[in-house]
């Protein structure tokens, strides 16, 4: 448990509920996608990074006492009363350690430290409100330059979104999957199969002389390239693939 905010990790909580840490890091992101146009998520889960035995920083959240009864409130039967016994367990642990300190002062510093909690949670409160209108301002700014993007370099372009989004999912098969589902959305706008596209290019290369290692080597990619209203539709998912996870384009 982190000490000094009162938070799980998500790694912890991963160990705790016996999942792997990127499934946990997936319902999180689900929550927050579920509740971020109600509610701020922030007082539940707090973005952050790790470094792993590598020493490459990893994506994680840190989970208040809201997060963590969130996050347990979609887990059933015995896990989830397990999680549950473990993390108030946990968190009040941390209450009675900071209560055990305080009643060790002597009543003026008691007095003192009372007087010093309030300004702080005052000044706290002050720099959450400051913080979450810097996130929404950033957050503006960001999807306007999403939607600025051109597609005179839509290639690059894309890949490096979907590499971000990967990250942000905590890397492993997600790029596959997610260049996958924006495939799959392209296909629904456009109303069209890039399978059957690329199988036609392929046939008309084969007839036009092409090498078969030159043909297998084609994409879907080089399917939405030859048709200019497939690479706008295909740029569109990527847009609202990007703003969907927040990714930072600048």
């Amino acid at each position: 448990m982190n000490q000094l905010e009162n938070t799980l990790t998500s790694l912890e909580v991963a160990e705790m509920v016996g999942r792997e840490h990127n499934n946990v890091l997936k319902d999180i992101r689900n929550i927050i996608e579920q509740i971020g146009a109600v509610k701020n998520y922030h007082t539940y889960f707090v973005e952050d990074v790790y470094k792993d035995i590598q020493g490459k920083e990893r994506p994680c959240f840190k989970l208040t006492k809201k997060g963590c009864e969130l996050f347990g409130g979609r887990m059933s039967g015995a896990k989830g009363t397990h999680f549950a016994m473990d993390y108030i367990e946990r968190f009040n642990q941390m209450e009675q350690h900071i209560k055990q300190q305080t009643s060790n002062l002597s009543p003026e510093l008691q007095m003192f430290n009372q007087l010093f909690q309030a300004s702080a949670n005052v000044e706290l409160e002050q720099k959450r409100q400051a913080e979450k209108i810097t996130a929404v301002e950033k957050s503006v700014d960001n999807i306007s330059e999403i939607v600025a993007l051109s597609t005179s370099d839509w290639r690059k372009q894309s890949q490096t979104i979907i590499r971000k989004i990967a990250y942000k999912l905590g890397a492993g098969t997600a790029y596959q999957e997610i260049g996958k589902q924006i495939y799959q959305e392209t296909e629904r706008a456009a109303r069209c199969s890039l399978k059957i596209r690329l199988t036609n290019m392929r046939k008309t290369m084969a007839l036009e002389g092409a090498s078969k290692s030159s043909r297998d080597k084609k994409n879907y990619l080089d399917v939405i390239e030859k048709d200019p209203k497939l690479v706008n539709i295909y740029m569109h998912t990527v847009k609202q693939f990007a703003i969907k996870y927040q990714v930072d384009v600048a």
